[in-house]
């Protein structure tokens, strides 16, 4: 009995002494901790919306409006407002905090870009957003323009750092041709960049790539314990949504692909309780589909038939097809670190045109600003296989690669 309770203890020892994984600590977390001298005695604006809220429950709004010797001059909220609300598209209106009272400006509306007056007495501006790692997620639009506005008016730029949720280390996708710049493509990079905000502020900033090469006085706060593979629900951190129709990282991990079924006539799922995994149109066949889909051997994914009819919510105001029955598919990943999210998507495009030429439509505009170039629509509407498809970026991809080493700061 005693050799037995020893070995108990021992093994409970031995137990608590296994350290358990460290979780990621947030540039936020972080910043809160150890970096506030870099605030210190300074007027401040901060960009965030409901990501900003850290891990403790607190805001960052709410801490750094009690420091003493730190005055909070302005908040900026990007798309879906400042406390992530608002559906995608809705202009977002100015107004005021109704914890703080200080001043909202709009960064998603008729002004993109802050002006002068919104920065009139502000020494600093602070960057505190989950993005999800996508070039037409209109947050890193928003990074662009505010490190813009902080560079010609002589303003200190600080990135309070957070993973890319979809990993840091995937890349996929074409890369934006400069005719096609627009708010959901500020930048020349893939479909998926693989960065953090950070990194990705640090190559905008420092690699020339603003607006007249103005570069502003940047810092970022790094985060602590993260690693480039790490998918956002491998850190330890609790969810956060980072707008209304990502609700989860079934969605988050099928975005960047299926995005693209937006600028055409087939539902993304928007409306449902399973945006951007659910797509479908009344004119599919599921069964159809399906078979032609698997004929192509993606990897790290399978698909099922799934039937739904688009409701409107706040977050999706008017789906395509509301109210009529959509015939189609449900995306689900079996192996994320094989999956390619812009190959699956753009292949799903392919098959439904392929199966059904007269029914389905692009809207072209729409399509070239979110795929970033006009040669996959191109090449989907000559016949072109997905495989060729994929190949047309590959190029652009490894140099990007080569671009996107010098800026990274985790490994």
């Amino acid at each position: 009995m005693k050799r037995s309770l020893s070995i108990l203890i021992l093994l409970f020892s031995v137990a608590l002494n296994v350290p358990a994984q460290q979780r990621v600590k947030t540039g936020d977390e972080v910043f809160v901790e150890k970096d506030l001298n870099l605030i210190k005695g300074e007027s401040i604006g901060i960009i965030t919306n409901q990501s900003g809220e850290m891990q403790d429950g607190r805001h960052i709004v709410d801490v750094l409006s009690k420091l003493p010797g730190v005055k909070l001059v302005a908040l900026f909220s990007p798309e879906h407002g400042i406390r992530g609300k608002a559906s995608a598209g809705e202009e977002v209106s100015s107004g005021f905090d109704k914890k703080t009272g200080v001043p909202v400006y709009s960064l998603y509306g008729k002004t993109k870009k802050p002006t002068p007056q919104m920065l009139k007495g502000i020494d600093v501006l602070i960057y505190d957003i989950q993005d999800v790692g996508t070039r037409f997620y209109t947050y890193i639009s928003t990074l662009d323009y505010c490190l813009e506005a902080a560079a010609e008016n002589h303003i200190k730029f600080i990135v309070l750092d957070k993973p890319d949720m979809l990993r840091a280390n995937l890349v996929d996708g074409p890369v934006l041709v400069d005719s096609l710049r627009s708010f959901v493509g500020i930048q020349p990079i893939p479909s998926v960049y693989g960065m953090t905000p950070g990194e990705l502020a640090t190559m905008m900033n420092n690699g020339g790539m603003l607006e007249g090469g103005v570069q502003a006085e940047l810092a970022v706060v790094r985060m602590e314990n993260y690693k480039r593979n790490m998918w956002y629900d491998e850190t330890g951190l609790k969810w956060v949504t980072p707008s209304p129709n990502l609700p989860d990282m079934n969605a988050v991990e099928v975005y960047p692909g299926n995005v693209l079924l937006e600028a055409t006539n087939v539902s993304e799922g928007r409306g449902t309780k399973h945006p951007f995994e659910t797509i479908g149109a009344p004119y599919i066949d599921s069964k159809k589909l399906i078979s032609l889909l698997k004929s192509q051997n993606l990897e790290g994914v399978t698909f099922r038939p799934f039937e739904f009819a688009p409701r409107s919510f706040p977050w999706a105001v008017k789906p395509k097809y509301e109210g009529e029955l959509c015939h189609g598919i449900k995306v689900i990943v079996t192996g994320r670190d094989s999956f390619k999210p812009v190959e699956t998507g753009v292949t799903i495009v392919w098959a439904i045109r392929k199966l059904y030429p007269g029914e389905f439509k692009f809207i072209p505009s729409y399509f070239d600003r979110l795929a970033g170039t006009s040669s996959v629509r191109s090449m989907l509407e000559n016949g072109a296989t997905p495989d060729k498809i994929f190949a047309s970026w590959q190029n652009d991809i490894r140099k990007f690669d080569i671009l996107r080493e010098k800026y990274l700061l985790y490994r």
